[in-house]
C-alpha cells in the first residue's frame, strides 16, 4: 500500500509564474478591492434576487401551510384530518425541494437532499404513516413557518438599503429634474406652512451623494449577511438531519473498513502463498531428498540438511515479518514509543521519534497509529529523497495527534488516488483526519488525528 509520494516531485501541478498560462479563475487579480466591486458583482445580484424572490414564495408557502395544518387539525376528530395533514407535510417537502434548488442556483449553496420516506409496504396508508412519522417532514413544516417573518424582514431591509442607496448616490444626476419639471428647489427634507428645507446647494448635494455611496457599498454586505441566515435555515431544516448524515457516514465507513480488511487478507494470503508457503514446500522436498540419500551418500544428505536449515531460518524470518505486518508483538508488549522506534530504525532516513502520551490508547487506535507512521516512513524511504525525518505523537484533549515531517522534495498529493488517499480513508473510518502539507520543493508535513479511546 505504498503511496505515490514522489510522483510529481519537481513537477508542479499548476502553471508556474511566467509560463504564459492564464491564472485560474479563483486566482485572478481584480483592479478594484472587494468593498468597491461588491455592488456590481454577479454574486451580489444573485443574492439580492434571492431576497426579492423569498417574499412572494414565503407568502404562498406560509399561507398554504397554515391553512392546511389548521384544516387538518380541525378535522382530526374525523378520519379526514390525517390525509389532510399528510398532504400538508408532503406539500412542504415539495416546497423544500424548490427552496433547495433556488439556494443552489442563487446562493451557490450545496445542500444534500434529505433522506427519502421509508415505507415498509406500499400503499396509501403506509405512505401517510411514513409522511407523518418522518422528522424531515416536520422540519420542512417548521421552515415554512419560520421563513415567512424572516423573508419579510430581509425584503424590507434589503430593498430599503438598495433603493435609498442608489437614489442618494445618483441624486446629483437627476437634481435638475426638481427645479425644471417639478417646480421644486431640490429634494425636500422638511416642510410645513412656514418653513421648508431642500437639498439644493453643491455642498448638500455632495454630502447626499457620499451618504448614498456608503449605503450602496454597504448594501451587498448587508444582503450577504441576510442570505447567510437563509442558508442556515435551508441547510438546517431542508437538508439531511445530523442523525441521517451520521448514518450515511457510518455506512460509508463500514464499507471502507470491510474493503480494507479484505485487501489486508488478500495481501496476507499472497505473502503466505508466494513467500513462506512456497519456501516450506521447497524445504519439505529438500528434506525428502536428503532422507533418500541418507543411506547412499551421507555427506550429500548432510549438505542438503544444512541448506534446509538455512531455508528454515529464512522462512521463520519471513513469518516474523508477516506477523509484524499484521500486528507487531513490540506494540502489544511495550506500546507506541518502542514500536515506532523499531519502525524508525528500519527507515533509510535518520528519524527522530518523540512520543509524549500519558497513557496508552485503545488497542485498535494504537494499531492504526502504528500502521499510519509505518506507511508514512515507508513513503519517505522510497520517494521523498529526504535527509532527515521526524515523528511526533502526543495527546490533545480527546484526540491522538501524529505528525510526520521530512525535508525531502515535497509534492505529495492525497487527492490523486494514491496510497495517501487510502490512508486517509482508513483514518476516516474511525473518525480520524489526515492533513497533508507538501509544497513542491518541500518540506512535507503530514498530520494524522485519531480519536482517543482508552
Amino acid at each position: 500500500m505504498a503511496t505515490e509520494y514522489g510522483q510529481g516531485y519537481g513537477h508542479g501541478h499548476g502553471h508556474p509564474a511566467g509560463s504564459g498560462h492564464p491564472a485560474p479563475d479563483g486566482e485572478r487579480r481584480h483592479l478594484l478591492p472587494a468593498a468597491l466591486r461588491a455592488p456590481i458583482e454577479a454574486r451580489s445580484c444573485r443574492e439580492f434576487g434571492y431576497v426579492l424572490l423569498s417574499l412572494p414564495i414565503a407568502v404562498v408557502l406560509f399561507s398554504w401551510t397554515v391553512t392546511m395544518v389548521a384544516l387538518g387539525a380541525g378535522l382530526l376528530v374525523t378520519f379526514l384530518g390525517i390525509p389532510v395533514l399528510a398532504g400538508a407535510l408532503a406539500s412542504c417537502r415539495g416546497f423544500g425541494a424548490l427552496e433547495r434548488t433556488r439556494a443552489r442556483a442563487l446562493l451557490r449553496l450545496e445542500v444534500a437532499d434529505p433522506e427519502p420516506l421509508r415505507m415498509r409496504k406500499p400503499g396509501v396508508f403506509a405512505w401517510m404513516g411514513a409522511v407523518l412519522k418522518s422528522g424531515t417532514s416536520w422540519r420542512h413544516l417548521l421552515y415554512a413557518l419560520l421563513q415567512f417573518p424572516w423573508a419579510v424582514f430581509s425584503f424590507v431591509v434589503a430593498v430599503n438599503f438598495w433603493v435609498y442607496g442608489w437614489a442618494l448616490l445618483t441624486y446629483p444626476l437627476w437634481f435638475w429634474l426638481f427645479p425644471m419639471y417639478g417646480g421644486q428647489g431640490g429634494l425636500q427634507l422638511y416642510g410645513d406652512e412656514h418653513h421648508s428645507v431642500y437639498l439644493d446647494n453643491p455642498f448638500e448635494i455632495t454630502v447626499t451623494a457620499l451618504v448614498g455611496l456608503l449605503f450602496t457599498l454597504a448594501t451587498p454586505w448587508i444582503v450577504r449577511a441576510l442570505t447567510t441566515v437563509d442558508g442556515l435555515l435551508v441547510r438546517g431544516l431542508l437538508g439531511p438531519s445530523r442523525l441521517s448524515a451520521r448514518v450515511v457516514e457510518l455506512e460509508s465507513d463500514r464499507g471502507v473498513v470491510v474493503d480494507t480488511a479484505a485487501a489486508d487478507l488478500r495481501r496476507i494470503e499472497r505473502d503466505l502463498h508466494d513467500g513462506a508457503q512456497a519456501r516450506l514446500v521447497s524445504l519439505a522436498m529438500d528434506l525428502g531428498l536428503a532422507k533418500e540419500k541418507l543411506q547412499e551418500d551421507p555427506q550429500a544428505a548432510a549438505r542438503m540438511v544444512d541448506d534446509a536449515h538455512g531455508e528454515v531460518k529464512t522462512a521463520l524470518q519471513e513469518l516474523r515479518d508477516l506477523a509484524r505486518g499484521i500486528h507487531p508483538a513490540v506494540l502489544t508488549d511495550r506500546g507506541l514509543d518502542a514500536a515506532l522506534s523499531s519502525v524508525a530504525s528500519r527507515c533509510t532516513v535518520p528519524v527522530r521519534v518523540e512520543v509524549d502520551l500519558p497513557a496508552r490508547p485503545a488497542p485498535a487506535i494504537e494499531g492504526i497509529a502504528y500502521f499510519t507512521v509505518s506507511e508514512l516512513l515507508q513513503n519517505i524511504s522510497k520517494h521523498s529523497r529526504a535527509r532527515t525525518a521526524s515523528v511526533d505523537v502526543w495527546r490533545s484533549e480527546d484526540r491522538l495527534l501524529i505528525q510526520v515531517m521530512d525535508d525531502g522534495a515535497g509534492g505529495a498529493d492525497a487527492s490523486r488516488g494514491s496510497g495517501l488517499a487510502g490512508l486517509a480513508g482508513r483514518l476516516d473510518a474511525v473518525d480520524g483526519v489526515l492533513v497533508v502539507d507538501s509544497p513542491a520543493g518541500g518540506p512535507t508535513r503530514v498530520i494524522a488525528e485519531l480519536p482517543w479511546r482508552a
